[in-house]
């Protein structure tokens, strides 16, 4: 559970569902990212890394930058948890 844990408090800020939102569409460096939003690099740092402890994104080096992607399975796991919770079982 506590993948799950990290998930939903990884997804309770609006500001990293924002940026899930952008790394859906494509891969993106930090730089790319913070060009998005009105707040200091730093505070995007904080989100991608509380996104990585989550495992919900991943990142490679290429060249000077790091590029950001989106781990879909991790999405998967949490929508088959919601699956699995809400099927009608017979008792």
């Amino acid at each position: 559970m506590a993948v799950f844990n990290n998930s939903f408090k990884a997804l309770s800020d609006p500001t990293r569902r924002q940026i899930i939102q952008l790394l859906n569409q494509k891969p993106m460096s930090a730089g790319e990212i913070a060009e998005q939003f009105t707040m200091t690099k730093p505070s995007i740092s904080h989100h991608l890394n509380l996104l990585k402890q989550a495992d919900m994104i991943t990142d490679e080096k290429q060249g000077q930058f790091i590029i950001y992607r989106l781990n879909t399975t991790v999405f998967q796991d949490v929508i088959k948890w919601f699956l699995e919770i809400t099927e009608n079982k017979e008792e």
